[in-house]
């Protein structure tokens, strides 16, 4: 962790008993300091509001994914039943999308960055907005892992959606007429956009991706009302004979080597971003390097900052306040862009402090200090973890296994997890109630070995390892765990307090204050217990779900997902339950 600007915050621990839902006004309300997300979480689930939406990407600032609603609890949720479904009229990517519900209207994405807008009571169309981005074979753009959308940012009266094209695009909430776009990456660039626009006071955030294709990460705010770029953070030093970008550029050059610039170098921020706005910060998780093998990236080692790291960035100039890098020298593709989540807890120690936490790729759990960015616990979440031991807590550096460097021995071997990781997109949710965080896993190991020689080609993967079945290679160890399970994981004592197998692949959680946990597994919606993680109801919604929502309108709670892929023969869908729904 390294500290490069003074932090303009008032006193955290004093403002440490934060409601995650804090959107929500609640006249009257006085909740003391360490107990005020458990006693508000109870008082809405008393007197539950007649229409509370979902009204950013997490829910709230903090990405919790925590719904203060409980008329569908642990005792009634067998009842819920299809209150309406629509079927999203574009295919051809698998559903990634949290939808966004701003007063009775649901925002959401499919793929190749479509558009739409729904009655959030009865599904009916309110408009939908299609941005023809072609097929890649049709010359369109380039997309590492699929042309997937993860959602939209509403406010103000817009709708900000990051296309996979580099836009970002502003809508009219009312009807889809486009306010503006602006061309975020250069035109015709191997860069792309799959995650959701966050919006901070004036500005909204967006990140891109496209490391494989050999770019160089940055994160760019603009002003919400225009369009107008206020500032751009890139993640990882460019050629040094243009000149750097600040202190934090200068300082993360002295971490590299060789001519990492001629392959872009990566550091692609293409998901997770979140934000403090009493600490006036924003966090960002930053991704692999480019080409993954240090070996060819970076010929004399080095840490190569900021490559998957989580970056503290100053919210009113973009400049980075702290960082923290869970990876050093990557050389496995262990992206540090999955969901960051900030909360108060009380820590292994003893204290209750505002913390940020993420359990990235690398299969490790991490706890750390918001403000300050101090580790302060990693633990592994992941069965199947052989690339290093533990973390040292003192350094903050983790301990890697003998061999792990596969570019330094020039020995090929199978490592743990694999470039998928132990947690990719798929979103965790938290409880207040039961003190968890659900978090979905993967267990896989997969082949590194470094290529002999390395020449960067545009428009092409650029990794530097040997990529491709090959007899030589020694047999797959077995896995040590499920493929897919779902953990009920502590944040506070940072172990596991309960796991359930998956049936298939993941989509994303979300909890209520009905002592529920809603996940998404193989084809289906599950509804689980959120203090033991018991199944207590499920729909088949069809695979590769992207991430539930809930909301009320009217009194009435509803839980919707999105589901189905076409290729698999399931429509792309939009399903919304209630209970004792005709």
């Amino acid at each position: 962790m390294s500290r490069m600007k003074n932090c303009r915050s008032k006193d955290h621990h004093a403002h440490s008993a934060r409601f995650p839902g804090r959107g929500v006004p609640i006249a009257g309300l006085i909740v003391a300091a360490g107990l005020a997300v458990l006693a508000l979480a109870t008082t809405l689930a008393a007197q539950p509001p007649a229409d509370l939406g979902w009204p950013q990407h997490g829910f709230d600032a903090d990405e919790t994914r925590y719904s203060p609603l409980a008329q569908i609890d642990a005792g009634n949720v067998q009842r819920l039943q299809v209150a309406w479904r629509w079927e999203i009229p574009k295919d051809g990517a698998r559903l990634e999308t949290t939808p966004v519900v701003v007063d009775g209207i649901l925002y959401g994405t499919g793929p190749r960055s479509y558009v739409f807008a729904l009655n959030a009571a009865t599904g009916e169309t309110v408009w939908s907005w299609d941005p023809a981005i072609p097929l890649e074979e049709n010359g369109g753009p380039r997309a590492c892992c699929g042309d997937v959308n993860r959602g939209v940012a509403v406010s103000g009266g817009k709708v900000f959606v990051g296309l996979l094209d580099g836009r970002l695009t502003a809508l009219d909430h009312a009807d889809g007429s486009v306010h503006w776009t602006v061309q975020t990456t250069p035109p015709g660039s191997d860069y792309t956009i799959t995650g959701a626009p966050r919006v901070a006071g004036d500005k909204v955030i967006i990140g891109n991706g496209g490391a494989e294709y050999g770019v160089r990460g940055y994160v760019t705010a603009y002003d919400v009302d225009t369009g107008e770029q206020l500032w751009r953070t890139y993640t990882i030093p460019g050629n040094p004979a243009l000149g750097h970008e600040g202190d934090a550029m200068v300082e993360a050059a002295k971490t590299w080597t060789g001519e990492w610039w001629t392959a872009g170098g990566g550091g692609t921020v293409w998901d997770a971003i979140v934000h403090d706005d009493d600490a006036g910060l924003v966090y960002v998780g930053t991704g692999n390097g480019s080409p993954w093998n240090r070996d060819h990236r970076s010929p004399g080692g080095g840490d190569n900052l900021y490559l998957s790291s989580i970056l503290a960035l100053d919210a009113d100039d973009g400049e980075i306040v702290w960082h923290y890098q869970t990876t050093p020298g990557d050389d496995w593709d262990y992206t540090a862009t999955q969901p960051l989540m900030l909360l108060e807890i009380e820590t292994t120690s003893g204290q209750t402090r505002p913390v940020i936490v993420q359990a990235p790729k690398n299969g490790f759990f991490y706890v750390l200090d918001r403000i300050t960015g101090e580790l302060l616990s990693a633990e592994p979440f992941a069965d199947d973890l052989t690339w290093a031991t533990h973390v040292d807590v003192a350094t903050g550096r983790p301990v890697e296994a003998p061999g792990a460097r596969y570019g330094l021995t020039g020995i090929g071997l199978y490592i743990a997890p694999g470039p998928r990781g132990a947690h990719n997109w798929h979103t965790m949710s938290w409880n207040p109630a039961a003190g968890l965080v659900y978090l979905p896993v993967q267990n896989a190991n997969y082949y590194y070995a470094k290529t002999d020689t390395y020449d960067y080609v545009a428009g092409q993967w650029n990794t530097g390892t040997v990529r491709g079945a090959s007899a030589s290679r020694p047999r797959r160890p077995p896995l040590k765990g499920p493929a897919n399970v779902l953990l009920g994981w502590n944040p506070s004592q940072n172990r596991e307090a309960w796991r359930v197998p998956a049936r298939g692949g993941h989509g994303g959680t979300m909890s209520t204050a009905g002592n529920l946990v809603f996940w998404g597994t193989g084809s289906r919606l599950a509804a689980l217990n959120a203090a033991t993680g018991e199944e207590l109801w499920s729909a088949d919604v069809g695979r590769g779900t992207g991430s539930p929502v809930t909301y009320s309108i009217g009194g009435r709670q509803y839980v919707v997902v999105a589901g189905g892929q076409r290729t698999s023969g399931d429509p792309p869908r939009v399903w919304a339950f209630a209970l004792d729904a005709r």
